[in-house]
């Protein structure tokens, strides 16, 4: 998920502004006016849980809560954030994302990002997802790797400050028992693609990328953690950006009228991460580390759009261009002479690189019914045992 779509241009009207809310709103709340799919009914209240919900995630755009703002200084203004916060909120998106509704399952509020120093709640984890991040390469603004050493960082100072009143937000139990999410990865592959390398090309630097998730979650376990949730990567190839940039042929295009070739490269990576994580089980002790198939969740939501009352799959809400993918390179959401869409509830792609809120929602209840998952643990299970 790359920095393309960074500064709103505010060219649509807004709405009356209103704070965004870090306490939990009911799942079924109606998005754009419309009543989409329920999320399944999840008990909900501090007093259900056994241990405090604690998150700590890392990842790309798909999860940044307002870390590039916060870290470099961009803007993401209106027509993103429209939908739920009213307002500017950090995120590429016209509301919430995947994050935040796992975050509103827990009861919990949602994540505020590591480099927010106002207004930030870190005593339910911190995001360290950054707009653009990717695993390669390495020690630059805001790799994987980067991110690593943040938590760290963060960790140190949370359990060892001995100044006099200071509040421990997270002491060494709780940061044993938290869940640590990553999803990261896409990006690699969408750079790789973008500069034009091969199928065969991009296929052989996987194992890289690879090797630092395998690097990260080692670092995060030494550390004293045991409960890992990581996200496979989604169907680059059905992305409006990327079906906008290149030639076409028919051969090129499945059956949904995806890139093939493009989906066949995260299917691969998919394949070399699910194997990382048996690989974490069977090594590593007293772990558990939950595998999750949002290629899956994804794919399906693209290719029965109409079953989820989706349309255009393939279109995104806000662009320029029109049919059929309304995305142009030159002319981004909130730039230029964009357009958005009447009912962006009824889209999944809103900026042609990142899903509406309607679409978060969907997947996020889909992550919460443990089918695709491995093993199939609740998403609750962390706080329980």
């Amino acid at each position: 998920m790359g920095l393309g779509n960074n500064n709103g241009g505010g060219k649509t009207s807004s709405s009356s502004s209103s704070s965004s809310s870090s306490s939990s709103k009911f799942l079924g709340q109606v998005i754009g006016g419309v009543i989409k799919k329920k999320l399944p009914d999840i008990p909900q209240g501090d007093w259900m849980w056994k241990k405090p919900p604690i998150l700590f995630h890392f990842g790309d755009s798909n999860s940044d809560t307002g870390g590039l703002g916060a870290g470099l200084g961009y803007n993401i203004d209106l027509p993103y954030g429209t939908t739920f916060f009213r307002t500017s909120s950090g995120r590429l998106s016209d509301g919430r994302l995947v994050i935040d509704f796992l975050c509103e399952s827990l009861n919990s509020s949602y994540l505020s990002p590591y480099l927010e120093s106002l207004g930030s709640n870190f005593s339910y984890g911190a995001n360290f997802a950054i707009v653009g991040s990717s695993t390669l390469p390495k020690d630059v603004p805001f790799a994987l790797d980067i991110q690593v050493l943040q938590f760290l960082r963060f960790k140190e100072r949370s359990t060892q400050d001995t100044r006099p009143g200071f509040r421990r937000l997270i002491d060494d139990q709780g940061f044993r028992d938290a869940l640590y999410m990553l999803d990261i990865g896409q990006n690699d592959l969408s750079d790789a693609f973008a500069k034009n390398l091969s199928y065969a090309q991009v296929v052989e630097g996987i194992p890289l990328v690879l090797a630092e998730i395998k690097s990260a979650v080692m670092t995060i376990y030494e550390q004293g953690a045991k409960n890992f949730w990581i996200h496979n990567t989604g169907p680059l190839g059905c992305l409006p950006q990327k079906l906008s940039m290149v030639d076409k042929t028919n051969s090129t295009l499945d059956q949904h009228g995806c890139l093939q070739p493009c989906n066949d490269a995260a299917k691969i990576f998919n394949e070399g991460l699910r194997a990382l994580c048996d690989e974490f089980r069977s090594k590593l002790e007293d772990v558990n580390v939950v595998y999750v198939d949002i290629y899956t969740i994804k794919y399906d939501l693209i290719a029965n759009a109409s079953k989820y009352g989706l349309k255009n799959p393939l279109m995104a809400c806000c662009g320029f261009g029109g049919p059929p993918y309304n995305y142009d390179l030159k002319v981004k959401c909130g730039h230029g002479e964009y357009t958005t869409c009447t009912e962006v509830s009824e889209y999944i792609s809103f900026d042609g690189i990142h899903y509406t809120e309607a679409a978060n929602k969907i997947v996020a209840s889909q992550i919460i019914s443990t089918n695709y998952s491995t093993p199939q643990f609740k998403f609750d299970y962390f706080c329980q045992s």
